[in-house]
């Protein structure tokens, strides 16, 4: 599907916000959700470290994997992937201002780690990557941004050597009707708009050619991200700033969003 939001909505979006949720998601810009179990609590940036860690072990990455982190915002994922696991990894954003900020995070690392990193700026529709490129494709709270999704999702396919893995998350539409609060603080406010349900997105995926392996609706983490998200911000209003108490009100609608089933949150494991 096309948008009536554009890449340069996105592009913006994300140029301005940075500083605002450096100040209360995660300080090192990691901007993604959490998977929450016994080993978290309701501790969102422990939630955010256990994505991380499925994500690397539904893909079956490895040392000696070349990794495209697919929308790397800081780098601060695509960094960890490289330390903990070892392998090669190349990020690539359309915000100027968030890959400066990976580029500025790499020269701060010391060793071996800089040869195997790499960040780029550019559209996760139109790759500077020759086809067969990667063995791995992650992606984390992007591909929603995208307002040509299945240009998004062939991309992914083309730079993927085959047998490759395409691990990823996005938000996903349950249904087409949604009330004006969702609208309102849920699509409108983060430039997104989607036909694709969690079982039509894998309809998607199988008819760009993937093979689905794994497919998890992860909802009510989402709605416990949000819960937490709503929580830190209201916190931090109470001293009287504006911005975050209107960002508070937003988490919250979001978590009514989730619960009235008019967002939603899936992991998609895919090969090539």
């Amino acid at each position: 599907m096309s948008s009536r939001f554009t890449d340069n909505d996105t592009e913006s979006y994300y140029d301005k916000q940075d500083e605002i949720y450096r100040s209360f998601w995660d300080e090192g810009g990691s901007v993604h959700w959490g998977i929450f179990d016994d080993t978290t609590g309701n501790d969102f940036l422990e939630g955010c470290a256990n994505l991380n860690r499925v994500m690397v072990r539904k893909g079956a990455l490895g040392n000696d994997s070349k990794v495209l982190d697919f929308g790397c915002g800081n780098g601060t994922t695509a960094l960890w992937i490289g330390q903990e696991v070892g392998c090669q990894v190349t990020g690539v954003d359309l915000s100027g201002v968030r890959v400066g900020n990976a580029l500025s995070s790499l020269e701060s690392q010391h060793g071996e780690l800089k040869s195997r990193m790499r960040f780029e700026k550019g559209s996760v529709t139109e790759l500077p990557f020759e086809d067969g490129s990667f063995t791995h494709v992650w992606s984390q709270a992007v591909i929603y941004h995208v307002h040509q999704k299945v240009d998004a999702l062939k991309e992914a396919y083309r730079v993927l050597e085959d047998g490759g893995i395409f691990v990823f998350d996005d938000l996903v539409k349950p249904q087409p009707n949604i009330s004006e609060s969702a609208r309102t603080y849920v699509y409108e406010r983060l430039y997104y708009d989607t036909d694709f349900s969690f079982e039509s997105y894998q309809d998607a995926l199988e008819g760009v050619g993937f093979q689905i392996l794994d497919a998890d609706d992860l909802s009510e983490h989402l709605k416990t991200s949000y819960t937490c998200l709503a929580d830190m911000t209201r916190e931090m209003g109470q001293a009287g700033d504006d911005t975050y108490q209107k960002l508070s009100y937003a988490y919250e609608q979001t978590v009514k969003a989730v619960e009235n089933n008019e967002v939603g949150w899936g992991m998609y494991v895919c090969r090539k």
